[in-house]
């Protein structure tokens, strides 16, 4: 076979470095931002934030403030020679000056490095460390009377805790954890565990339920009213309980139904879950990213100016970049056009967030102005078109990222819903159907709730076609109970 040369052309479309980079950068949240444009700056001189240029300048500005407060080396050295034929005629040898002390008492010096800047009320308040359960049960465990083998033991069952106080791997678990040389026996565990569970909170290392609930209702005192029946319905009925059936429990227990009633109320006083109270989980806030705030008798949009990065160029290094040479200068040179590329992306970011929430705020001002019972359905598809982007660049945009309303701060993917089709031929969106299923639940009667298929036909009459199967899926969802359990707590 002969070879031979030939030509093809053909087009693709490749994503380059700069384009992946714009594609990541417009997932992230505004954390993952953050931290990301920080990792970049720290391989990047000619990056910085601009909170470090103040920064900077704060410090130029304090050091020629102290420059001008304070002598210079100059003048202090010039004004130790001319006394170097004091009255005590003591000679500095080599030119040396005294230095004397300074007086911390009378100026106190700032973080800033200049002194008397900042006063004692300045400082932040600095909050100590959450106090984990482990850590409370350890310091009331040092304050019991355990003798060593107890105190082991009784160490291993507070590190065996769940968040929520329970012991719920069992005391078997425990046992295997324990030194076999120890030779400890399932019993002195569980004697252990019930000293335990008298610590505060009540209740911790229990078993279950039933075991927490009995404990701290054997705290109480025995002449509280209804607490032999409170007892005898966590030991026998709590399932039946749990359904409020009194009627049924009152025949159960042939008592009177308010005497099961008070007792009933007595152990719901009770703290299910004793060790959550503890929970050193921080809370985490949400910034929001885009605001909507009304004008006149529009919705205006706009970006959170304090989540925004402010990110640009290092003018002392730029300006380096001519008097380079060699590898250095096409180093920096480059290290320059990457700092472009990620100023330009982190601009397109904002500038498709903002239009992004423009259009989604267009689509459902009728939420803004009658709340989630106006809700329209909304796709991805539609605002896509509107944007001129693709859905997949929408959902990037609309993930983690919040809008702060009048009615609350969602996130943006809220907005968006399915629709269920209505009898005038339009739809509704399944976070209005929600709303107007709460709605309704709210103003029934608590001794006759309405039923999944009557609500069902309750919002038929209003025009919006809706199978009572789609009714106990949106009930589900916003857990609400059904309504012979609704009837039964009301």
């Amino acid at each position: 076979m002969k070879p031979a040369l030939q030509f093809r052309l053909h087009q693709q479309l490749t994503l380059t470095p700069q384009l992946q980079q714009a594609i990541r950068l417009l997932q992230l949240s505004q954390l993952e931002l953050e931290a990301e444009l920080r990792q970049i700056a720290e391989g990047n001189p000619l990056l910085e934030f601009a909170e470090e240029v103040e920064d900077e300048d704060e410090e130029t500005v304090d050091r020629e403030s102290a420059e001008s407060d304070y002598p210079s080396a100059e003048s202090v050295t010039a004004a130790g020679s001319s006394q170097n034929d004091g009255e005590d005629g003591t000679e500095w040898a080599d030119g040396a000056i005294a230095e004397s002390p300074i007086d911390f008492s009378s100026s106190s010096v700032g973080s800033s490095g200049s002194p008397g800047s900042r006063g004692d009320d300045d400082f932040e308040p600095q909050n100590a460390a959450p106090e984990t359960l482990q850590q409370h049960l350890l310091w009331q465990l040092n304050m019991a009377s355990f003798n060593p083998r107890q105190h082991l033991i009784a160490t291993v069952l507070i590190d065996s805790l769940d968040a929520s106080g329970y012991l719920s791997e069992g005391i078997e678990a425990v046992l295997a954890i324990l030194p076999a040389d120890l030779k400890v026996s399932l019993d002195e565990i569980d004697a252990v565990r019930r000293r335990l569970q008298g610590f505060d909170p009540a209740g911790v290392g229990s078993l279950d339920l039933r075991d927490c609930l009995r404990v701290q209702l054997e705290q109480f005192d025995p002449d509280t009213p209804q607490r032999e029946l409170a007892l005898r319905l966590v030991d026998s009925e709590l399932e039946l309980l749990a359904r409020n059936d009194i009627a049924r429990l009152a025949r159960r227990l042939r008592a009177g139904e308010d005497d099961v009633a008070a007792a009933a109320v007595l152990i719901r006083s009770l703290d299910p879950r004793p060790g959550a109270a503890l929970d050193a989980t921080p809370v985490e806030y949400v910034a929001p990213d885009v605001y909507v705030l009304r004008d006149g008798s529009r919705w205006r949009v706009s970006l959170n100016p304090d989540v925004q990065p402010r990110l640009g160029l290092n003018q002392h290094y730029c300006g380096l970049i001519a008097q380079a040479r060699g590898e250095d200068a096409s180093w920096m040179r480059g290290q320059l056009q990457e700092a472009r590329w990620l100023i330009k992306s982190l601009e397109s970011r904002a500038e498709t967030l903002l239009k992004v929430a423009e259009a989604i705020v267009h689509r459902q001002s009728a939420f803004l102005d009658y709340g989630p019972e106006a809700m329209h359905p909304l796709v991805l598809r539609e605002v896509a078109e509107e944007v001129g982007m693709h859905e997949s660049t929408i959902s990037r945009v609309t993930t983690r990222k919040y809008i702060h309303t009048p009615r609350g701060t969602f996130e943006l993917k809220y907005f968006f819903s399915s629709g269920v089709s209505t009898e005038d031929g339009g739809s509704a969106s399944a976070t209005a159907i929600q709303a107007m299923l709460r709605k309704l639940i709210d103003a029934e009667d608590a001794r006759r709730p309405l039923s999944d298929q009557a609500i069902a036909e309750e919002l038929q009459r209003k025009g919006i076609q809706v199978a009572r199967r789609t009714v106990a899926k949106y009930r589900e969802g916003l857990r609400i109970p059904s309504s012979s359990e609704r009837q039964r707590a009301g």
